[in-house]
């Protein structure tokens, strides 16, 4: 049923074309919400990262009575403890730094780590705010799919765009730690609501052609952009709280645009909201200056778009996932790439403060890498098939980290262009999946199986931080585990089949097999039983 009302749907607007005034103007009206989401997701970059440290110099009084503060070589050996006595610094006693510590203002004002102490002992503090910010991600993906179902795509857009900014401008306000942990989950929750509602909104109003263009290039470099801007306003903010409050302008910025963009006419349809459809497409007619039809929309068409029922009224479940092998072994292996590709590239976006040189310079050509990643993505999406694009993107990620072990350390300049580089495997890969995933789940329960795919990725960016602070204790094995994820999420990669010029499935006996060259012995097996294959079914 969601297959045919759907190609209805695109058959009455086909008048509308391609690339009118009305779809450029969806296209980089939504391309350019997705710039807060950029910079929300990776902040923490610049707001979490700890200055050089030392412990605080105590004022120690001499024979004569008066007041005197220890040198510098009384320190201590590390940024954790310091010599006691008031000698001359040659025993070897040491003491934590029970005065607190002293935090360079060189690059930064003040974070959150100079701001309340977090190094040392609270050290661990610091993954977990950031890990914090990825259960409101992951919050926000269950949710805001209901929400936008029931309230509207519109709706949900710009409530969580404004609460997004409302959330960024309270969190620069923090007077602990604690307060600080739990808006950041609220942040998190706002921006993959905001950002999975607009790429909703976006496609459910373009024709087919324009939605791979808006999701794979416009979206994606929306958030690319957003990413490059990031180092920069960080350059001249060096305080947490003011960038914090300079990253909400532009939410703020782009509410008024609720006049300029209309909500999705599918769900208005999907409600039985004829007339209000139909407005919103007579009015991309007149911006296109196209004529529109008398009628649109025609009786039976403003049924419900999206049903989890197929032609005999059977409804899934999400234990329809795993019934069948072929569609049990899809989201097995769904679970795995998606976890892996988002951990992996989290994780390296995320230690961008850690590389050699400048932090700022670091974060900027990683989202130049993520920019570009994308372009080539959309470039060879068409041209190279969808297990060798992912796959291939992922194994030069892997074999480029697990080279930085090979680096010298007296070659630091070599081990950050290799990270930098290998990042824009992962970044391919990131962009590509959402994409080759709509391709490989079937209609009747692709919802079911993006959510499931989304909370696996949700999981990996949790994870993430984690893996980052490994490399207090060693500076190359998170380079190793992200390296080793990569090579065998590629591996894994190549068992998922080719979707590549082929009809979306709508059912779950058209969920393709895995194995590498099976649809040959697929066609065999199926006119050996009998079974005649449906003509709306393609096999590859």
């Amino acid at each position: 049923m969601s297959a045919v009302q759907t190609k209805d749907f695109d058959e009455s607007t086909a008048f509308l074309g391609d690339y009118g005034l009305f779809q450029v103007l969806i296209i980089v009206m939504l391309s350019m919400s997705a710039i807060p989401c950029g910079y929300m997701g990776v902040i923490v970059v610049f707001v979490s990262d700890t200055p050089e440290h030392h412990c605080k110099i105590s004022v120690i009084s001499t024979r004569n009575g008066t007041d005197a503060q220890r040198t510098s070589s009384w320190i201590g050996p590390d940024s954790c403890s310091r010599f006691t006595g008031s000698g001359n610094g040659t025993g070897n006693d040491t003491e934590l730094c029970l005065d607190g510590w002293e935090f360079s203002t060189e690059r930064y004002t003040s974070t959150i780590v100079s701001e309340w102490d977090l190094v040392c002992e609270n050290a661990w503090k610091v993954p977990f705010s950031t890990s914090l910010f990825f259960v409101g991600v992951l919050i926000g993906s269950f949710i805001s799919g209901q929400l936008s179902d029931r309230f509207g795509r519109k709706m949900v857009f710009f409530v969580t765009m404004l609460l997004q900014a409302v959330t960024a401008l309270i969190q620069a306000t923090s007077v602990s730690w604690v307060m600080f942990c739990v808006l950041n989950c609220a942040r998190g929750l706002s921006q993959i609501s905001n950002y999975i509602s607009s790429i909703v909104l976006g496609s459910e109003m373009l024709s087919s052609s324009a939605r791979v263009s808006y999701t794979l290039l416009g979206h994606s470099l929306g958030f690319g952009l957003g990413y490059a801007l990031l180092p920069l306003v960080a350059y001249f903010i060096r305080g947490w709280r003011l960038l914090l409050v300079a990253s909400a302008i532009p939410s703020l910025l782009f509410l008024p645009s609720w006049w300029l963009i209309p909500e999705s006419p599918r769900w208005l349809l999907q409600k039985g909201r004829v007339e209000e459809a139909e407005r919103v497409i007579r009015n991309a007619a007149r911006q296109n200056r196209v004529p529109a039809p008398e009628i649109i929309f025609r009786a039976g068409e403003c049924l419900e778009l999206i049903q989890n029922k197929d032609e005999e009224g059977q409804t899934y479940t999400y234990l329809d996932l795993i019934r069948t092998p072929n569609m049990r072994n899809i989201t097995i292996l769904g679970i795995f790439m998606w976890l892996s590709v988002a951990m992996v590239y989290y994780g390296l976006s995320l230690n961008t403060s850690n590389l050699y040189g400048d932090v700022y310079l670091n974060c900027f050509f990683s989202a130049l890498i993520d920019i570009g990643a994308c372009f080539v993505t959309w470039l060879l999406v068409n041209r190279v098939s969808r297990p060798t694009l992912l796959s291939c993107a992922l194994m030069f990620c892997g074999l480029l980290l697990l080279i930085i072990q090979l680096v010298p350390e007296d070659m630091p300049v070599m081990f950050q262009v290799l990270a930098l580089v290998g990042k824009m495997g992962v970044s391919g890969a990131y962009s590509f999946i959402y994409a080759f995933f709509t391709e490989l789940i079937p209609t009747v329960v692709r919802n079911m199986g993006f959510g499931i795919s989304s909370t696996a990725a949700r999981l990996g960016t949790i994870i993430s931080p984690f893996v980052i602070y490994i490399g207090v204790y060693s500076k190359i094995l998170p380079y190793i585990i992200f390296g080793t994820i990569s090579i065998i999420a590629a591996a894994v990669g190549m068992l998922l089949p080719d979707t590549r010029d082929c009809k979306l499935p709508d059912l779950i006996s058209q969920a393709k097999p895995i194995r590498k060259f099976s649809c040959q012995r697929k066609w065999a097996s199926l006119q050996s039983e009998g079974r005649k294959v449906k003509s709306n079914s393609t096999l590859c």
